[in-house]
């Protein structure tokens, strides 16, 4: 009896174990990206057995895979960044393509061409990513690191650029707060007319969804993530995936920045003070100018 006891706690402890690796594995899938595509030769004909190799620019970082019977390969689970994809294979030059760039969820295909010449000999190939998504039928938008610098945003909140998207709209009792001068409410938006409740946060592939604070249409996040510390996110309003099944409303899948081989940083601060602002189209009484003094800042720094 104590034998079979020991057993079973041991199975139920290795059952423990394999759930939390298998639960760590689907959450590293949803911020990173696929790549995928065909590998032929001149004529057309694709090209099995080729070794086909994915480089992070920013790191160094390989990985290689080879063509199966259809010449094709596909990479899983890739981060964002910076990529380079090559093929090579007996007989024929190293085909190379830059200017890879995966995006959050996208299944990127990036289709190589083989020339016949010696394995020494080099040829870079111009516009092989694809710049239309076939390989999905979700419809969102990328919001990408430079929309988040450069667009303005009052209050610093990341989830209000959500309103670039198709669809989307500023939750009524949000708008009304904030006309009022209150808090908006960081996340309180209407995706296809469904209430903010149905909103699904994801953060590097991790449940981000505070749901105690989302019943009066108020966000949904748990973390509420400078921009500065984003990389892009995107927001998926029809046709999500299998792994979205549960969100009724929109999924907005955040990808934190990471590091390279060297490190950086940065540091900000946004002013708002009344020298700078102008009196208004209605000029107070006595020609005083209201007083407003918000200055925001902060920094982020990555590395290796």
């Amino acid at each position: 009896m104590n034998c079979l006891f020991r057993l079973l706690r041991r199975a139920a402890s290795l059952a423990v174990v394999c759930g939390f690796l298998l639960a760590s594995i689907a959450f590293a899938q949803f911020d990173t990206a696929t790549v995928l595509g065909t590998v032929r030769d001149d004529s057309g004909n694709v090209v099995a057995g080729a070794k086909v190799t994915l480089t992070n620019l920013g790191t160094g970082i390989e990985a290689n895979a080879a063509t199966d019977e259809n010449g094709s390969y596909q990479f899983l689970n890739v981060k964002l960044g910076a990529y380079k994809v090559s093929a090579e294979a007996k007989g024929f030059s190293i085909a190379v393509a830059t200017g890879i760039t995966p995006t959050v969820g996208a299944r990127l295909r990036v289709d190589l061409t083989l020339k016949i010449g010696a394995l020494t000999e080099t040829v870079q190939v111009t516009d092989a990513a694809s710049l239309v998504e076939t390989e999905s039928s979700d419809r969102g938008q990328i919001i990408n690191r430079q929309q988040i610098v450069e667009l303005p945003l009052n209050g610093r909140q990341y989830s209000a650029l959500a309103l670039l998207s198709t669809g989307i709209r500023q939750s009524t009792l949000a708008a009304s707060v904030d006309s009022q001068g209150g808090d908006a409410r960081e996340g309180s938006f209407n995706a296809n007319g469904l209430r903010s409740t149905f909103n699904n946060f994801l953060l590097d592939g991790v449940d981000n969804n505070s749901y105690g604070t989302s019943n009066q249409n108020f966000s949904n996040q748990a973390m509420q993530v400078s921009p500065d510390a984003l990389e892009e996110f995107k927001v998926v309003t029809n046709n999500m995936s299998a792994e979205f099944g549960r969100s009724g409303g929109a999924v907005i899948n955040a990808s934190v920045k990471s590091g390279t081989n060297n490190f950086h940083g940065g540091l900000w601060e946004f002013v708002r003070n009344t020298n700078l602002n102008a009196v208004g189209f209605f000029k107070p009484l006595g020609g005083v100018k209201p007083v407003l003094q918000r200055n925001q800042f902060g920094g982020v720094v990555g590395g290796p």
